[in-house]
């Protein structure tokens, strides 16, 4: 391993908001990084498929090499689902364990009396209460007939 600084992406496929994401991965990394004499979170961002749905976030880091192991476990350890990966200097380390499960509910085709008796917000708590220790729910999407949940967990 070198010591000279590189650029790295960390592409979490997790479909959460920005705010979401802040909360969940770049803040703490950023305190963590801080912490434990790395460099720096740079950026980050969220990519949105055509129809305005998330389709995955990640966060810019400049760090050396010797952090990749560092930087990759602790976005494991705060949830990253499968598929994630940290890109620098045309490599990929792939990190995340969490498998992911995504509940769309039909937000416009059901009878009127669906919308006026059941509440998201219960469907929401209820999930929630359910997953206990082995999930959660890291996101969601209001698109214009569906809503959706993204849950992360141990398969």
């Amino acid at each position: 391993m070198s010591d000279k600084p590189i650029q790295a992406y960390a592409l979490i496929n997790a479909r959460v908001l920005p705010l979401d994401r802040g909360d969940q991965y770049e803040d703490p990394l950023i305190e963590a990084l801080a912490e434990n004499g790395f460099d720096e979170v740079t950026g980050a961002g969220t990519m949105q498929k055509e129809s305005g749905e998330i389709d995955y976030c990640g966060i810019d880091i400049l760090d050396e090499e010797q952090g990749v192991p560092f930087i990759c476990d602790f976005l494991a350890g705060r949830g990253a689902p499968r598929g994630a990966k940290l890109q620098y200097d045309g490599k990929e380390v792939p990190f995340g364990f969490l498998e992911g499960l995504a509940v769309y509910l039909n937000g416009t085709d059901l009878p009127e009396k669906v919308y006026e008796e059941c509440d998201i917000n219960f469907a929401y708590a209820e999930i929630s209460k359910r997953l206990g220790d082995r999930g959660a729910i890291q996101g969601y999407w209001n698109g214009p007939q569906d809503r959706a949940l993204y849950l992360y967990g141990y398969s």
